[in-house]
């Protein structure tokens, strides 16, 4: 396409820092110094956009009818259990039996997961794609009513898709880091075993697509040191059994129905995707339009143009081709809803080198009317989600 520059280099390192002037130090110096955080703009914008949809969820619960069905659980993983049953004794214990304080305190630890995804998924594009490509993507996943939906529910499907996308991506930084000094690899491992874990906990099958995607990535991006990746994986998997283990309180008849609960076994439908695309939101709508624009949008430039083919938008195309004609046959969950932070991704990647062309004025225009109208669309499905 004309006015497109060449394909780039390969993909910036995740967790690579961008040089700077400052005098060297000695060891003790360094050890004393902690780092900075410096909270500037990208950052306060991000956190609006995480508060928009905070104040979203937080509607949805205060407007949901108390009923049984408001305290079940539709899940058979464990990290759900866990993160809402102390937040709940607490609060049984300073107020009793309170029905509508009890309905906020028991959605508020899966709200919180959706916010720490949402912040994840701003600080890896913004990372790969610059501020544009991370806004776009947030901005995306705030205003999707799928997303709000899984965030006022108790379920492990949000906290399967935090973990796997923070699975993924802390694998990928692991690849990065072996290229450096092996003191670089071990907090990064640790981060890795415990995303392993907690992803296992919230759903076998989101863990097993992470350690093979993860193996794969890693494979490719280790280059000379593809031998330790096998040791690095098999460490993480070992210690992701102690994590699951642990959640189970170390009872060895509880953690074996890990193994034969069947929460792994799966097929492929296409229901998901249908669902998706095809779900009716407010006055009869399609609520998910908006991004559907912007998802064809997306694919077009990705086959046409060479510049979006690359590492850091091809890694989220394959996780989301990979999870999105999944279902799982045994347990109630929906694996095509773990794809959506890797879809924002994907959308959020291509727009960013869009906008880096002499068509950049064009597609800041069609980047805001798609936020404008997926948000108002969002805003305008609340009160079909909070029945």
């Amino acid at each position: 396409m004309e006015g497109w520059a060449s394909a780039p280099g390969p993909a910036p390192a995740l967790h690579s820092m961008r040089g700077t002037n400052l005098p060297i130090a000695s060891a003790s110096h360094r050890r004393m110094t902690l780092p900075r955080i410096h909270i500037g703009r990208p950052q306060r914008l991000a956190a609006l956009l995480l508060l928009a949809f905070l104040v979203q969820c937080l509607w949805v619960v205060g407007h949901q009818q108390l009923s049984t069905e408001a305290f079940t659980l539709h899940s058979d993983g464990i990290f759900a259990y866990r993160v809402v049953e102390l937040p709940l004794a607490l609060l049984r214990l300073a107020h009793g039996d309170d029905s509508r304080l009890s309905l906020f305190v028991l959605h508020l630890p899966v709200v919180f997961f959706a916010l720490l995804l949402g912040g994840g998924l701003w600080w890896v594009t913004r990372r790969l794609y610059g501020n544009e490509g991370g806004f776009f993507a947030l901005g995306l996943y705030c205003f999707c009513p799928a997303v709000v939906r899984m965030a006022v529910a108790l379920n492990n499907d949000l906290l399967a898709m935090w973990g796997l996308y923070g699975l993924i991506y802390t694998a990928i930084g692991v690849a990065h880091a072996m290229q450096g000094p092996r003191r670089r690899w071990r907090p990064r491992i640790v981060l890795l075993t415990i995303a392993l874990g907690l992803t296992a906990a919230a759903h076998l099958l989101a863990a097993i697509v992470g350690f093979i995607a993860a193996l794969a990535f890693m494979l490719y991006l280790a280059e000379r040191r593809r031998g330790y990746v096998f040791q690095v994986l098999l460490v993480s998997a070992i210690g992701a059994l102690v994590i699951i283990f642990a959640f189970y309180g170390f009872r060895p008849a509880a953690f074996s129905t890990v193994f034969t609960g069947g929460a792994a076994r799966f097929w492929f439908s296409l229901a998901g995707i249908h669902s998706f695309v095809f779900d009716r939101g407010f006055a009869g709508s399609l609520e998910n339009l908006p991004i559907l624009t912007a998802a064809c949008v997306a694919a077009l430039l990705y086959c046409a143009v060479r510049r979006s083919r690359y590492f850091g938008n091809t890694t989220p195309l394959l996780v989301l081709l990979a999870l999105a004609p999944l279902i799982t046959t045994q347990t109630v969950s929906a694996p095509w809803l773990w794809a959506l932070p890797f879809f924002f991704t994907f959308i959020g990647g291509v727009f960013a080198d869009a906008l880096e062309t002499q068509y950049r004025k064009l597609f800041l225009v069609l980047t805001g009317a798609i936020l404008a109208a997926q948000a108002m669309e969002c805003l305008a499905a609340l009160p079909l989600i909070a029945p």
